[in-house]
């Protein structure tokens, strides 16, 4: 069955098993990496992506139940939010690996586009469901505030 998916502004017919999660149609079918696996259960958030601006977990998020809603991937996030975090974690340096970034930088734009100065624990809290294995966590806060003076 082909689904239409409107993914970084754009519709975007695939034809995948229903109920394939959103994370493969992106990975498989439309070649779309950014976003990666990490452990399928939607625990770490290296997977996350925003539907409707909202972070969601891509790898249990089933891909036949989106259309109709604005997906937003690693590739797509653009904007004044989104670049001042770029900057912000070039000047801080904040990947070691690497692997959990688009991620970290999803759930980081949908946190400085509702709470464009955050605390320590908005950013916390926002941030809860994004592990990194290479424990970066304070670059990572560190880098949200300065994305925020940035903006």
């Amino acid at each position: 069955m082909a689904v239409t998916l409107n993914i970084n502004g754009e519709d975007k017919t695939v034809d995948a098993g229903e109920g394939t999660p959103l994370l493969w149609v992106l990975r498989d079918h439309l070649n779309m990496t950014g976003s990666k696996f990490g452990c399928g259960v939607a625990q770490c958030g290296a997977c996350t992506v925003h539907v409707d601006g909202t972070p969601t977990r891509a790898c249990v998020t089933p891909h036949d139940l989106l259309e109709g809603r604005k997906i937003t991937t690693i590739e797509g996030a653009n904007g004044r939010v989104a670049d001042a975090l770029r900057a912000a974690w070039e000047a801080i340096d904040v990947p070691q690996c690497g692997y959990c970034q688009a991620g970290q930088m999803m759930a980081a734009v949908a946190l400085l586009e509702t709470t464009p100065n955050p605390s320590d624990q908005d950013i916390d809290d926002a941030m809860s469901g994004n592990l990194c294995r290479c424990a970066t966590y304070m670059r990572i806060r560190a880098a949200i505030k300065d994305a925020a003076t940035r903006i």
